[in-house]
């Protein structure tokens, strides 16, 4: 194989890895209350690393010893930063490989820089989480183009790897996965709004919600988009209704997403060249569903809180390898490795 083809296939798989990886830590960081670790952005109280910064964090903890800021918080989230500008930078230098060697390597460069917009955007509303202050909106906007971006990420990668050819009546699932990614991001968006309103534990009961299959909820004050962080539009403190109402709506949501890719999981299993895929579709919402119960009756421990997010990812990732193989049905399948 031509060695740049080979060294571009190298460094896209490893950048989509890493956003991947990411994903999973931006997750962390959520879920243990560091997104405001460092109050201030792109640095640490001015300085490039918390070390700088150690005064201002002893005093900022001393003032609010169970606040935002501690020392352990103010390294994860500098540790969050630091991973997404290495990430960044390995997608301008896909993109300027893509430029460079666009007739070497046989593929277009738009979708590499298409990835590269979208990158900057998520990366830009993760300096709005903290100057905004958590605000749930801009926080789930940050997921969403986190999202985004392995989507990009993803189809970059699925396009270099080999695969069985598929035959031409494959393609009759196309709109078929493109209506289930369209249900994935919708999930993932309730999922994120859900986790940046702290609403995991509005519901602590399995399948009713505190004891009704409708219970009384805030549906207005729940999804109420511009709004600070535990409070309505009005500047009062947001209901346990409200909360309920974004509970519930995510938990009976997942029985559409659920039902839908799983028959269509299960069907496209028929084809050698969407097994993989679609046998992984499968077994990730089968995790996704005891991840979330787990969630409920644990009270939201972190390990799979953060689990439960990294099964999103993962169905992002096999649902758009599903995809990207579907759009060459009836073709040849991509050049070997």
């Amino acid at each position: 194989m031509d060695a740049i083809v080979l060294r571009y296939r190298n460094l896209v798989f490893f950048t989509w890895f890493l956003t991947l990886d990411l994903i999973m830590f931006g997750a962390f960081v959520r879920l243990t209350d560091s997104g405001l670790g460092c109050p201030d952005w792109p640095g640490c109280y001015g300085s490039a690393s918390p070390l700088g910064s150690l005064a201002d964090i002893h005093q900022a903890n001393q003032a609010m010893p169970f606040g935002a800021v501690s020392l352990s918080k103010a390294w994860i989230e500098m540790i969050h930063r630091y991973a997404g500008s290495l990430l960044g930078m390995l997608i301008i230098a896909i993109v300027y490989m893509a430029f460079r060697y666009r007739g070497r390597l046989g593929r277009s460069p738009l979708l590499a820089v298409a990835a590269l917009v979208i990158v900057c955007v998520q990366g830009a509303f993760g300096a709005w989480t903290v100057t905004h202050q958590l605000m749930p909106a801009v926080v789930t906007a940050h997921l969403v183009f986190g999202m985004l971006t392995l989507t990009m990420m993803t189809w970059l990668a699925a396009r270099e790897r080999p695969y069985q050819a598929l035959a031409a009546s494959a393609a009759r699932w196309r709109g078929w996965m493109t209506g289930g990614l369209l249900l994935l991001f919708i999930q993932i968006t309730l999922g994120g709004w859900v986790s940046t309103n702290y609403a995991a534990l509005a519901c602590m009961d399995f399948p009713m919600c505190q004891g009704h299959w409708v219970p009384p909820m805030d549906f207005a004050g729940g999804f109420s988009v511009f709004r600070a962080l535990g409070e309505l539009p009005s500047g009062e403190m947001i209901s346990q209704y409200a909360l309920t109402a974004i509970h519930w709506v995510h938990r009976n949501f997942a029985f559409v997403v659920f039902l839908y890719m799983g028959l269509l999981a299960w069907r496209m299993r028929a084809e050698p060249g969407l097994r993989g895929p679609a046998t992984l579709v499968l077994a990730l919402l089968a995790a996704q569903l005891l991840t979330g119960l787990t969630t409920i009756f644990f009270e939201w421990p972190l390990l799979i809180a953060v689990l439960h997010n990294g099964g999103a990812a993962g169905l992002v990732l096999a649902a758009v390898t599903l995809r990207v193989r579907l759009a060459t049905a009836g073709r040849a399948a991509l050049r070997s490795v």
